[in-house]
């Protein structure tokens, strides 16, 4: 791939993150508003499983505003990191509660290992590690296969390496290269097109954390991806 096309590739993701985000900031407000009207005007008249909902559809969207701004900024060129102790197990195990439901993966597993705390921004490596999950739950060889994904850690004295396996059908090799292309995605037989912004933006959004993305392996049996934090 040239480092025009590359350039080309930065700048169109950037552009749509920053359009993207943009547009969202007023719906995102206008549900934080509603939200906390519902809390302040009905909270004591609800039980509390459903006090419990709106408290979390309020404080998903202010971690959605929060994200948004961020991503602002990184695509400005002007990135506003919170870096802060992470629990990388916590912030696996959020992500995939919400991811297997959302991709419509119902009997997908996940085995965790070692996971330690890292220090960086908690908003953008969710991002990047939700990226990568869904790859691997979308990609699998068949929409009734029970998808497995397998996330462990391991770190030296510079970084931090979180890899990410899947048990799919794996990326044949002459199409390895454009894993990482804005826009472009392999599409399963009779799926929907996808965008293909999804490991673009896990590279373009890991860069920003001074890291990396990289897939290690690729067969018959899964796919590997390692994702590279330095050490804060």
């Amino acid at each position: 791939m040239s480092s025009s096309t590359t350039e080309t590739d930065e700048t169109r993701i950037k552009r749509f993150l920053a359009i993207a985000s943009h547009d969202l900031q007023s719906p995102l407000r206008h549900i934080a508003m509603y939200a906390e009207i519902l809390l302040d005007e009905i909270g004591d008249r609800v039980d509390g499983e459903h006090l419990e909902y709106l408290r979390t559809i309020l404080a998903k969207t202010q971690a959605a505003q929060e994200l948004t701004k961020g991503l602002i900024g990184f695509a400005s060129g002007t990135p506003r990191l919170t870096i802060r102790d992470v629990d990388t197990r916590l912030l696996v195990g959020q992500i995939w509660a919400e991811l297997r439901f959302e991709v419509d993966a119902p009997k997908a597993t996940i085995e965790m290992g070692d996971l330690p705390g890292v220090r960086t921004d908690a908003g953008i490596l969710g991002l990047v590690l939700k990226n990568v999950m869904a790859n691997g739950l979308m990609h699998r060889a068949d929409a009734d296969e029970a998808c497995r994904l397998t996330i462990e850690a391991e770190a030296d004295a510079s970084q931090w390496a979180i890899h990410i396996a899947d048990n799919g059908p794996g990326i044949a090799r002459e199409h390895q290269e454009n894993i990482f292309t804005a826009f472009w995605s392999l599409q399963p037989e009779g799926a929907a097109r996808r965008p293909g912004l999804g490991l673009a933006a896990a590279r373009e959004l890991v860069t920003a954390l001074g890291g990396s993305i990289s897939l290690q392996t690729s067969a018959e049996t899964g796919s590997r991806f390692t994702i590279r934090l330095p050490v804060q």
